[in-house]
């Protein structure tokens, strides 16, 4: 772990020289799949109704998108780091294209639940891709402060697309929403052709499933990987369990409408967009570990207020709205350092480092939510614990990492 360390910190002067990618389409691209997986929601009981099909078969082009996203992830960073991103990126988002219109097209559930999958698998390669561009460009630091502009972007996207997606449900029915998806896509590949240059020339020498798991097994071993993983997927998993349990906590135990829900969700967004945008105001002077350190300390007052007034039995929108955003303005901060230090424990596979992050993140995500679906009864306390528990244990992993740089000496 040392060594690599050591190696990333020479290599920060030379790379910010090389030239960057536009911020416009690293935001576009890390976009794509929550604009995607956000904006047909609103359509989700007329296309029960119009397939003449049960809701729980309807959620199945959620879940499986989700799905997608995750293992997408794992594919598109280790063959950028063979083939180069900008090919790679421009594969990705003609998939994402595709299946669009194959979704706007779809004539059965099914067919609308594999063009969903398929839909997934292209629009995760800007997730990663964009994460391990910022890498390629910039020093650690400096990718934080980056990485933290880009993110607040992608809070933007699950904030306004169910809004944009109720309207479109409203004026043109279901498919419109992807209709407006493929033309996000015709976009965003407008955008690339003539903008887009390559950013990762120190390529590895051959892309087989046997480099592709060598590229895995070698982060896995590296603890300091692991440990910045580890501080990103659990705060991830925080802010995914409430997006799992507080529909549930909201609309059934609280008795509040659909659309209450979604003017306080603006809040949470607000909250990480605030976040992001202190950690790409200050990550470069306070450093990651700080800027990390700083976060988790902000969500786990959330926490700690959010857990003070369920206790004292208050039960109302503001008592589970307003915590919420402090903890989203803690992950804000943390999460963008957390993914820089992750991506730059060996540059030479950014590319894998950041897909493998983003796969872990997913999967958590999936995981808290399945655990919550069985745990959620008749009060938030449930909800809470398991965020107060996945805010913990991103403070533990931090602590890990700041650890392992005492032991080896600085980093």
């Amino acid at each position: 772990g040392a060594r690599m360390v050591a190696g990333t910190a020479g290599e920060g002067a030379s790379a910010d020289i090389k030239r960057a990618p536009p911020l416009i389409i690293l935001i576009l691209a890390t976009m794509a799949s929550t604009f995607a997986l956000n904006v047909f929601m609103p359509s989700m009981p007329g296309i029960a109704r119009y397939f003449g099909t049960d809701f729980a078969t309807v959620q199945l082009t959620l879940t499986l998108f989700l799905v997608g996203v995750a293992f997408g992830q794992l594919f598109y960073g280790p063959i950028s780091d063979r083939f180069g991103r900008r090919p790679v990126l421009l594969a990705g988002m003609v998939i994402y294209l595709v299946a669009s219109i194959g979704a706007v097209f779809a004539t059965s559930i099914e067919m609308l639940i594999a063009a969903r999958m398929l839909q997934a698998v292209g629009a995760c390669s800007g997730m990663v891709l964009a994460r391990a561009m910022v890498r390629d460009v910039y020093a650690r630091d400096r990718a934080a402060s980056m990485l933290g502009y880009i993110t607040m972007a992608m809070a933007v996207a699950p904030a306004i697309a169910p809004a944009i997606g109720g309207q479109l449900e409203v004026w043109f029915g279901w498919r419109a929403s992807f209709v407006l998806v493929a033309g996000f896509a015709v976009l965003l590949i407008l955008l690339c052709l003539p903008l887009l240059h390559e950013t990762h020339f120190d390529r590895i020498r051959r892309f087989d499933l046997a480099s592709m798991l060598a590229s895995y097994a070698s982060l896995v071993r590296s603890p300091l990987y692991a440990g910045y993983t580890l501080h990103v997927a659990f705060s991830a998993g925080a802010f995914f369990a409430f997006l799992g349990g507080a529909p549930y906590v909201v609309i059934e135990l609280l008795g509040a409408s659909p659309r209450d829900y979604g003017l306080y969700f603006l809040l949470v967004a607000g909250g990480y967009a605030v976040g992001s945008f202190v950690a790409g105001r200050l990550s470069q002077r306070v450093g990651v570990d700080g800027m990390i350190l700083l976060g988790v300390g902000v969500a786990l007052a959330g926490v700690g207020v959010m857990a003070a007034l369920a206790l004292a039995g208050y039960f109302t929108l503001a008592a589970i709205f307003f915590p919420i955003s402090l903890i989203s303005i803690g992950n804000g901060i943390s999460q963008p350092n957390g993914i820089a230090g992750a991506v730059s424990v060996n540059p030479r596979i950014a590319g894998a480092a950041a897909g493998l992050l983003g796969f872990l993140q997913m999967a958590m995500g999936g995981v808290l939510t399945v655990i919550l679906g069985q745990i959620l009864i008749d009060s938030q306390m449930p909800l809470i614990v398991i965020i107060a528990v996945s805010t913990l244990l991103a403070l533990a992993a931090q602590l890990w990492v700041l650890r392992l740089k005492r032991r080896s000496g600085g980093g």
